[in-house]
């Protein structure tokens, strides 16, 4: 099973086990390599005790990966045609695990700023387009739909694990909140560094991997920019993924302000960011499938809407802490049900494969945008309504999740907007070829 370093292979040349090893790899890691940098997801008040920072100050760290990130989409993909996958996965992984080390240490916060910037070079310019391209490279043509929902089931069941490693880990030095942040770390740290060596040596050189000339062009960007269907689906991304990664706030709310333990609320949030992706992706995709993605999407964020409007309505005492947490995942499930089916937009709206790739990156850019912005912002309305012993007041997460709410409906807008665009289209195209028929 070990790599070979001198012929390549293709898809018939790889044993049964091996294929399926090379999928677990790259969907462990597409899991795994982002832990890190999105770490605040899961322990968002330890984290920022550790590091001694403030809410802003976190939330400014993690928009430095984010437009780090923002920029390094495009070129990605380009890299991922030109480079072979075993080299940009053993590159990604150690060059990550490495700036994690350095993360372990709880450095300064300049130091921090340029981990993260890093990190965004490190995990999306050089592994961003590894994932899609292994799980294709071992799955035949018809097998790659399969493969690729089975992906997703690898991927919540190893950030679940992980993340409940780091739950016990955090348990077992009890109050020692640095202690545990910094051994997590260094344990993630190893567990990336790993995966880089496993993709040295198990990751083979494919055939026909590596493409004279990109497939990305100008002329190919420019017709994505001028099509309406790639403009209103990457707008219902960027609201949708807005009210995805707030839904995160509900763990220091629950700590903060209704009294759930770090422990209980640590392993929800877990449940929430991964355990529920192997529920919530596989039901919104049937379901968009038997119906329309937009309007599946549409529902979803109604749903978000209802949720999260009834957890602002629970009293803030301990004794709603079992509908609280059942809320909380409740919420991860519309939200990454109707995260994991948007991109299925452009294939509602026929995009053409001429420049399906092109609108992707757009889609990208655009949709992701909130990580920019969002975790400052809302960093910066939590330190405005902390007191001097550090407490923050159960209105500052109101207002940001008043902000969530707003979001999901304009998501919601937005993808009613592409079902009657889409709707009108077809009624114009219908009307078009009726003219020319009775011509």
């Amino acid at each position: 099973m070990v790599n070979s370093l001198g012929d390549e292979k293709t898809y018939a040349d790889l044993s049964s086990g091996r294929r399926w090893f090379l999928l677990a790899l790259a969907s462990m890691g597409s899991s795994i390599i982002y832990a890190p940098a999105y770490l605040k997801a899961v322990f968002y008040d330890p984290l920022r005790e550790a590091l001694g920072v403030t809410n802003t100050q976190l939330g400014a760290v993690f928009s430095a990966y984010a437009i780090t990130a923002l920029i390094c989409y495009l070129p990605s993909g380009i890299l991922a045609d030109k480079i072979r996958m075993r080299t940009l996965s053993t590159v990604g992984f150690c060059s990550t695990g490495i700036l994690t080390l350095v993360y372990a240490m709880l450095p300064s916060l300049a130091v921090l700023y340029a981990v993260f910037i890093l990190m965004g070079i490190t995990t999306i310019l050089i592994w961003w387009g590894v994932r899609y391209k292994l799980v294709r490279l071992v799955s035949k043509e018809d097998e790659y739909p399969k493969r690729i929902g089975l992906s997703y089931g690898i991927y919540g069941v190893a950030g679940l694990v992980i993340g409940l490693i780091s739950t016990w880990i955090v348990a077992a030095v009890g109050q020692d909140l640095k202690l545990g942040v910094s051994i997590y770390l260094y344990f993630l740290a190893g567990i990336i560094i790993v995966l880089g060596i496993l993709s040295w040596l198990f990751i083979p050189k494919f055939a026909g991997e590596i493409k004279g000339e990109s497939t990305f062009s100008l002329a190919e960007f420019g017709r994505a920019l001028r099509d309406p269907v790639v403009w209103i689906a990457a707008v219902s991304l960027f609201f949708v993924y807005f009210f995805y990664t707030g839904a995160t706030y509900t763990t220091p709310y629950m700590t903060g302000v209704l009294g759930v333990s770090l422990a209980a609320a640590t392993i929800v949030a877990n449940i929430r960011n991964y355990g529920i992706t192997l529920l919530s992706g596989p039901a919104f995709g049937w379901i968009a499938n038997k119906t329309r993605p937009s309007l599946v999407i549409a529902a979803g964020s109604v749903l978000f809407i209802v949720a999260l409007g009834a957890m602002m309505l629970l009293p803030h005492t301990a004794g709603v802490v079992v509908v609280a947490c059942v809320l909380v995942v409740l919420l991860g499930f519309i939200a990454n049900g109707a995260f994991g089916v948007v991109s299925a937009q452009l294939t509602e709206g026929k995009v053409p494969l001429t420049y399906f790739g092109a609108a992707t990156g757009l889609l990208s850019i655009i949709g992701f945008l909130p990580d920019t912005f969002s975790s400052t912002w809302f960093g910066s309305i939590l330190d405005a309504q902390t007191d001097a012993a550090g407490n923050v007041a159960a209105g500052a997460y109101q207002q940001i999740f008043g902000i969530l709410i707003g979001s999901a409906v304009l998501a919601a807008l937005a993808s009613v907007g592409l079902y009657l665009y889409l709707r009108r289209s077809h009624k114009r195209t219908d009307e078009s070829v009726l003219d020319r028929s009775v011509a």
